[in-house]
Protein backbone atom coordinates (compact mmCIF):
# COMPACT_ATOMS: atom_id res chain seq x y z
CA UNK A 1 0.00 0.00 0.00
CA UNK A 2 1.51 3.38 -0.99
CA UNK A 3 2.17 5.95 1.75
CA UNK A 4 -0.34 8.56 2.79
CA UNK A 5 -0.08 11.78 0.73
CA UNK A 6 2.67 13.79 2.39
CA UNK A 7 3.11 17.24 0.83
CA UNK A 8 6.77 18.03 1.49
CA UNK A 9 9.27 16.69 -1.06
CA UNK A 10 7.79 13.19 -1.42
CA UNK A 11 4.95 12.69 -3.89
CA UNK A 12 1.37 11.69 -2.96
CA UNK A 13 0.27 8.04 -3.30
CA UNK A 14 -0.76 6.43 -6.55
CA UNK A 15 -4.25 6.96 -7.90
CA UNK A 16 -5.21 3.33 -8.05
CA UNK A 17 -5.00 3.08 -4.25
CA UNK A 18 -6.66 6.34 -3.28
CA UNK A 19 -10.26 5.21 -3.46
CA UNK A 20 -9.54 2.25 -1.15
CA UNK A 21 -8.62 4.34 1.88
CA UNK A 22 -11.33 5.58 4.26
CA UNK A 23 -11.67 9.30 4.82
CA UNK A 24 -10.35 10.69 8.08
CA UNK A 25 -12.80 10.00 10.83
CA UNK A 26 -15.17 7.06 10.62
CA UNK A 27 -18.36 8.00 8.85
CA UNK A 28 -17.11 11.54 8.10
CA UNK A 29 -17.83 13.34 4.86
CA UNK A 30 -15.10 15.20 3.00
CA UNK A 31 -15.50 18.95 2.71
CA UNK A 32 -16.05 20.57 -0.66
CA UNK A 33 -12.84 20.78 -2.73
CA UNK A 34 -12.80 24.58 -2.50
CA UNK A 35 -12.82 24.47 1.30
CA UNK A 36 -10.19 21.74 1.32
CA UNK A 37 -7.99 23.83 -0.95
CA UNK A 38 -8.37 26.78 1.39
CA UNK A 39 -7.18 24.61 4.26
CA UNK A 40 -4.34 23.16 2.18
CA UNK A 41 -3.19 26.71 1.45
CA UNK A 42 -2.86 27.13 5.23
CA UNK A 43 -0.68 24.02 5.46
CA UNK A 44 -3.36 21.58 6.64
CA UNK A 45 -2.04 18.11 5.80
CA UNK A 46 -5.28 16.39 6.81
CA UNK A 47 -7.16 18.54 4.30
CA UNK A 48 -4.56 17.62 1.69
CA UNK A 49 -5.18 13.92 2.30
CA UNK A 50 -8.94 14.40 2.14
CA UNK A 51 -8.62 16.37 -1.08
CA UNK A 52 -6.53 13.58 -2.59
CA UNK A 53 -9.12 10.96 -1.70
CA UNK A 54 -11.87 13.13 -3.15
CA UNK A 55 -10.42 14.09 -6.53
CA UNK A 56 -7.53 11.74 -7.35
CA UNK A 57 -9.67 9.21 -9.28
CA UNK A 58 -11.16 11.98 -11.42
CA UNK A 59 -7.76 13.56 -12.13
CA UNK A 60 -6.17 10.19 -12.85
CA UNK A 61 -8.84 9.43 -15.46
CA UNK A 62 -8.23 12.80 -17.12
CA UNK A 63 -4.45 12.31 -17.14
CA UNK A 64 -4.66 8.78 -18.47
CA UNK A 65 -6.88 9.92 -21.32
CA UNK A 66 -4.02 12.13 -22.49
CA UNK A 67 -0.95 10.13 -21.44
CA UNK A 68 -2.44 6.63 -21.92
CA UNK A 69 0.40 4.80 -20.18
CA UNK A 70 -0.72 3.78 -16.68
CA UNK A 71 2.64 4.07 -14.91
CA UNK A 72 3.39 7.42 -16.49
CA UNK A 73 -0.11 8.64 -15.63
CA UNK A 74 0.48 7.72 -11.98
CA UNK A 75 3.74 9.67 -12.00
CA UNK A 76 1.98 12.68 -13.49
CA UNK A 77 -0.68 12.47 -10.79
CA UNK A 78 2.04 12.58 -8.15
CA UNK A 79 3.45 15.73 -9.75
CA UNK A 80 0.00 17.29 -9.90
CA UNK A 81 -0.58 16.91 -6.17
CA UNK A 82 2.88 18.19 -5.34
CA UNK A 83 2.01 21.27 -7.39
CA UNK A 84 -1.38 21.54 -5.67
CA UNK A 85 0.31 21.54 -2.26
CA UNK A 86 2.76 24.22 -3.35
CA UNK A 87 0.33 26.38 -5.31
CA UNK A 88 -2.90 26.07 -3.30
CA UNK A 89 -2.68 29.72 -2.28
CA UNK A 90 -3.19 30.67 -5.93
CA UNK A 91 -6.65 29.15 -6.15
CA UNK A 92 -9.30 31.86 -6.39
CA UNK A 93 -12.87 30.66 -5.90
CA UNK A 94 -14.15 33.85 -7.54
CA UNK A 95 -12.50 32.90 -10.83
CA UNK A 96 -13.68 29.30 -11.13
CA UNK A 97 -14.42 26.04 -9.37
CA UNK A 98 -11.89 24.07 -7.38
CA UNK A 99 -12.33 21.01 -9.59
CA UNK A 100 -11.87 23.14 -12.68
CA UNK A 101 -8.64 24.56 -11.26
CA UNK A 102 -7.39 21.08 -10.39
CA UNK A 103 -8.32 19.70 -13.80
CA UNK A 104 -6.46 22.55 -15.48
CA UNK A 105 -3.29 21.68 -13.57
CA UNK A 106 -3.69 17.98 -14.36
CA UNK A 107 -4.35 18.52 -18.05
CA UNK A 108 -1.41 20.91 -18.40
CA UNK A 109 0.93 18.44 -16.69
CA UNK A 110 -0.33 15.57 -18.86
CA UNK A 111 0.13 17.51 -22.09
CA UNK A 112 3.59 18.66 -20.97
CA UNK A 113 4.75 15.09 -20.35
CA UNK A 114 3.43 13.92 -23.71
CA UNK A 115 5.13 16.79 -25.51
CA UNK A 116 8.34 16.21 -23.59
CA UNK A 117 8.35 12.51 -24.43
CA UNK A 118 7.64 13.25 -28.07
CA UNK A 119 10.42 15.84 -28.18
CA UNK A 120 12.83 13.33 -26.71
CA UNK A 121 11.96 10.81 -29.39
CA UNK A 122 12.56 13.40 -32.09
CA UNK A 123 15.54 15.28 -30.67
CA UNK A 124 17.96 13.58 -33.06
CA UNK A 125 15.84 14.59 -36.02
CA UNK A 126 17.20 17.57 -37.93
CA UNK A 127 13.75 18.86 -38.74
CA UNK A 128 12.02 17.99 -35.46
CA UNK A 129 8.28 18.29 -35.98
CA UNK A 130 8.87 18.60 -39.71
CA UNK A 131 10.40 15.13 -40.00
CA UNK A 132 9.04 13.85 -43.27
CA UNK A 133 9.55 10.09 -43.13
CA UNK A 134 6.43 9.37 -41.07
CA UNK A 135 3.90 7.00 -42.58
CA UNK A 136 0.77 8.77 -43.80
CA UNK A 137 -2.71 7.59 -44.54
CA UNK A 138 -3.21 8.16 -48.25
CA UNK A 139 -1.41 8.87 -51.51
CA UNK A 140 -2.16 12.59 -51.60
CA UNK A 141 -0.88 13.20 -48.11
CA UNK A 142 2.15 10.99 -48.73
CA UNK A 143 3.02 13.20 -51.68
CA UNK A 144 3.00 16.25 -49.43
CA UNK A 145 5.10 14.61 -46.77
CA UNK A 146 7.75 13.58 -49.32
CA UNK A 147 8.47 17.03 -50.75
CA UNK A 148 11.43 18.97 -49.43
CA UNK A 149 11.06 20.18 -45.87
CA UNK A 150 11.63 23.86 -46.66
CA UNK A 151 8.59 23.99 -48.93
CA UNK A 152 6.48 22.23 -46.31
CA UNK A 153 7.63 24.65 -43.63
CA UNK A 154 6.66 27.63 -45.79
CA UNK A 155 3.30 26.05 -46.67
CA UNK A 156 2.60 25.30 -43.02
CA UNK A 157 2.81 29.02 -42.40
CA UNK A 158 -0.34 29.43 -44.50
CA UNK A 159 -2.41 27.36 -42.06
CA UNK A 160 -4.34 28.65 -39.08
CA UNK A 161 -2.70 27.90 -35.73
CA UNK A 162 -5.27 25.17 -34.85
CA UNK A 163 -4.81 23.50 -38.26
CA UNK A 164 -1.02 23.56 -38.03
CA UNK A 165 -1.05 22.14 -34.50
CA UNK A 166 -3.36 19.30 -35.48
CA UNK A 167 -1.33 18.40 -38.58
CA UNK A 168 1.96 18.45 -36.69
CA UNK A 169 0.55 15.99 -34.18
CA UNK A 170 -1.14 13.77 -36.79
CA UNK A 171 1.47 13.57 -39.55
CA UNK A 172 4.72 14.70 -38.00
CA UNK A 173 4.02 13.27 -34.55
CA UNK A 174 2.32 10.09 -35.70
CA UNK A 175 -0.81 10.43 -33.54
CA UNK A 176 -4.20 9.07 -34.56
CA UNK A 177 -7.18 11.39 -34.91
CA UNK A 178 -8.45 10.28 -31.51
CA UNK A 179 -5.06 10.92 -29.91
CA UNK A 180 -4.87 14.37 -31.50
CA UNK A 181 -8.32 15.13 -30.11
CA UNK A 182 -7.27 14.00 -26.63
CA UNK A 183 -4.04 16.01 -26.71
CA UNK A 184 -5.81 19.17 -27.83
CA UNK A 185 -8.88 18.51 -25.65
CA UNK A 186 -11.27 18.84 -28.59
CA UNK A 187 -13.92 16.50 -30.10
CA UNK A 188 -12.63 13.90 -32.56
CA UNK A 189 -14.78 15.44 -35.29
CA UNK A 190 -13.15 18.82 -34.74
CA UNK A 191 -9.68 17.26 -34.93
CA UNK A 192 -10.57 15.54 -38.22
CA UNK A 193 -11.94 18.78 -39.66
CA UNK A 194 -8.81 20.74 -38.75
CA UNK A 195 -6.57 18.08 -40.28
CA UNK A 196 -8.68 17.77 -43.43
CA UNK A 197 -8.93 21.52 -43.99
CA UNK A 198 -5.23 21.96 -43.31
CA UNK A 199 -4.31 19.24 -45.80
CA UNK A 200 -6.47 20.92 -48.44
CA UNK A 201 -4.48 24.13 -47.96
CA UNK A 202 -1.16 22.27 -48.08
CA UNK A 203 -2.10 20.40 -51.24
CA UNK A 204 -3.00 23.70 -52.88
CA UNK A 205 0.18 25.51 -51.78
CA UNK A 206 2.46 22.62 -52.76
CA UNK A 207 0.71 21.83 -56.00
CA UNK A 208 0.08 18.21 -55.05
CA UNK A 209 -2.65 16.56 -57.11
CA UNK A 210 -4.43 13.26 -56.72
Amino acid sequence: MPPEPTPPESAPPRAGEAALRPLHGEGSTASAPAELLRRVALGDEDAFSLLYDDVAPMLFALIRRVVRDVSMSEEVLQEVFVEVWRQATRFDAHRGTAKGWLCTIAHRRAVDIVRSSEAARRRDSEEGLLQLDQQVVDVQEEGIMRVESRRVRIAMGELTAPQAEAIRLAYFGGYSHREVAALLDIPVGTAKTRIRDGMIVLRDRLGVTS
